[in-house]
């Protein structure tokens, strides 16, 4: 699925979302959502993983052995798949998907 519009940062992106998930937000409804996004953003790649295990975003737990990354709560953004561990991100992105009951 291609998610487009104004996401966080006030920023126009195209994010190509795989896995739908129902998220909770903090000050609103619920709403649908993808567990894991790509997007390409003017000077870095990210791929989003919005999903927790035992209270820890992913993307935390397994930022210190994905390389040469930025790691946000349930983000990882990266200027080259050469700087990423595609490994670790393919281990990270399995454990996401078994987080999530498929329909």
């Amino acid at each position: 699925m291609l998610w487009q519009g104004v996401f966080w940062g006030g920023t126009e992106q195209s994010i190509i979302g795989y896995g739908k998930i129902e998220q909770p937000r903090p000050k609103g409804r619920t709403v649908e959502w993808f567990l894991i996004g790509l997007a390409r953003q003017k000077n870095y790649l990210s791929v989003d993983v919005n999903a927790a295990d035992d209270g820890a975003y992913l993307a935390k737990t397994y930022g210190q052995r994905l390389g040469r990354t930025k790691v946000g709560s349930a983000s990882v953004s990266f200027t080259s798949a050469d700087d990423v561990d595609l490994g670790v991100l393919d281990e990270l992105v399995r454990h996401a998907g078994r987080l999530v009951e498929w329909s």
